[in-house]
């Protein structure tokens, strides 16, 4: 049960029935969302995007945000939830390139806090051929999935345990993205 009285709470899950008391700030958080995981020019792709918020949301041990990215990574990538699984487990063994596991690494270290960063890790991240482009979305999108994540745990909303529930809203992230996303219209509850 959330901690504020929700619309519809027990249909709308994480961060959608947040959106749902709070229309005014779910059309920034979701231009927010929308620039960083899929509009921003560069080489990470728009799975790559996913992957790093999925990761950052499951150290941060928010099940609902690691499962919709997660899920939005898997249809993205062609994933049947190995890899997902993998990067959870250990993402340096995880079937990925060097690049991103240099990037990973990164968003781990926003994760617990900024000046987690290290110049080693920058260099290596370089090294591996990411570009600064690359290195800084990578911290804001684990700096604001961070914040993602402590607005939907911090609220107390729920979350499905069932990792299957999440694959139709990763394919409508996929299709249709984040801007303009209506919480009330769905096609998973």
């Amino acid at each position: 049960m959330a901690y504020i009285q929700i619309p519809e709470e027990n249909q709308l899950p994480g961060i959608r029935g947040l959106m749902a008391f709070s229309p005014e700030t779910a059309k920034p958080l979701n231009d927010l969302a929308e620039a960083l995981l899929r509009k921003t020019d560069n080489d990470l792709s728009r799975g790559d995007r996913e992957l790093i918020a999925t990761y950052v949301s499951y150290l941060n041990e928010c099940l609902f945000c690691q499962s919709v990215h997660g899920a939005a990574a898997q249809c993205y990538l062609g994933d049947d939830g190995s890899l997902i699984g993998e990067i959870k487990e250990d993402f340096n063994k995880a079937s990925v390139s060097k690049k991103m596991k240099t990037l990973l690494s990164i968003a781990g270290s926003v994760q617990k806090g900024g000046k987690y960063v290290t110049t080693q890790q920058i260099e290596k991240a370089k090294s591996a051929g990411a570009t600064d482009s690359e290195i800084h979305d990578t911290v804001l999108i684990a700096a604001a999935f961070c914040m993602f994540n402590r607005y939907v745990d911090g609220l107390g909303t729920w979350a499905s345990s069932d990792p299957e529930s999440y694959m139709p809203r990763g394919l409508r992230i996929m299709e249709e993205g984040y801007a303009g996303y209506d919480p009330m219209k769905s096609l998973v509850k």
